[in-house]
């Protein structure tokens, strides 16, 4: 989908009026009636409506804003990095993972490069070298034995705790902060560093408390149109957060970002979600308040009866166990009956005296 706020022509501060007004403008132009030669009309009318649809909701359109901001940046970002890269004197993470290489080997470097005259003294110690006459020894100048190591090509190696930690290095010193994350990943045993991840996509689904207990799919529509099947696992409430992993963003050499499903629940029905327990009423007048009785109550699964103790008031709950929605660990949760006194629907003469006498002191 291209920029919503260029297929209708409109500032990115427009108000709702404005936004309105174009979309009229731009559905009454591009109309596939109004333009039957046009093989492109529907999909250019349909891509104003989709456009329309983001800018309309200021939900989808501050997600569109700032995927856009964050999509900038990014490019700016990325841009930042390859000027750096040509014109800067860094070195690159896999530069400093030579550098930390070369720091943590240095003293087994030292070690074999110690260890190789050793290999050799056994052979100037041979049982032939005993057989030869020894010639005696001439003085010779402290000069041509000093300069005696530097005609032999074995390099005079120093001690490993003196080989210098950062000497050596043909380019020009790491930043501190590749440094650090080299060292860590050496120490840790990583390798390369992971990609950068695309930012993830947030977007909302609403159902319904029989959507999340049969278990179907919700359809999610995302910042830029599309839309997108969402599983319900067991235990999803409202509110709860459903990420589909790398169902997001593609963008060249970077991991591909994830969806972050954001879950309403309907509260406008017969039920109410408190957690994975459920809430419903039950209307009683006040007979069977008074004296109780035996009633119906509707659950997910059809009609249960329950027992109104007698003297139940308005504040009485009554509790089914298992009876809500499933939890994450297999069970379900409870549904929670609360009472509510209820009046004929025409007045009763006899109660209506009844309660004047209570309240007067009478008695019949």
């Amino acid at each position: 989908m291209r920029d919503p706020y260029s297929v209708l022509g409109v500032r990115r501060n427009a108000g709702p009026d404005e936004i309105k007004a174009a979309w009229r403008s731009v559905a009454k132009a591009v109309h596939p009636d109004q333009n039957q030669d046009d093989p492109l009309a529907t999909q250019r009318f349909a891509e104003a409506g989709r456009a329309y649809e983001v800018l309309k909701d200021p939900k989808l359109r501050n997600r569109y804003d700032y995927a856009r901001r964050e999509a900038e940046l990014r490019r700016m970002e990325e841009m930042k990095r390859k000027a750096r890269g040509t014109d800067e004197d860094t070195i690159d993470p896999e530069t400093a993972e030579d550098m930390i290489s070369r720091i943590f080997g240095a003293d087994d470097r030292a070690k074999a490069q110690n260890a190789r005259p050793q290999e050799r003294k056994p052979a100037a110690s041979a049982p032939q070298a005993k057989a030869e006459p020894k010639p005696e020894p001439r003085p010779e100048p402290k000069a041509e034995t000093a300069a005696e190591p530097e005609a032999n090509a074995e390099p005079k190696t120093e001690p490993a705790d003196k080989v210098p930690m950062f000497g050596g290095f043909p380019r020009a010193a790491a930043p501190a902060a590749e440094l650090v994350s080299a060292i860590v990943r050496r120490i840790r045993g990583a390798g390369k560093p992971a990609p950068e991840k695309v930012p993830d996509i947030f977007c909302d689904v609403t159902v319904s408390i029989e959507d999340i207990f049969r278990r179907e799919k919700a359809t999610a529509t995302l910042p830029d149109g599309q839309t997108l099947k969402v599983a319900l696992p067991a235990g999803t409430t409202d509110g709860s957060i459903v990420r589909l992993k790398e169902m997001g963003y593609r963008l060249n050499g970077m991991q591909r970002g994830d969806v972050v499903v954001a879950v309403r629940v309907l509260q406008d029905g017969r039920f109410r979600t408190d957690g994975t327990d459920l809430r419903t009423t039950l209307p009683v007048n006040i007979q069977d308040a008074i004296l109780g009785c035996e009633m119906k109550v509707e659950t997910l699964t059809g009609p249960v009866s329950v027992t109104i103790p007698a003297w139940s008031g308005s504040d009485h709950v009554i509790q089914l166990a298992g009876h809500g929605l499933p939890a994450a660990d297999g069970k379900r949760g409870d549904l929670l009956v609360e009472l509510r006194l209820m009046l004929w629907e025409k007045p009763d003469e006899k109660v209506t005296d009844l309660m004047r006498s209570l309240r007067n002191g009478l008695f019949l």
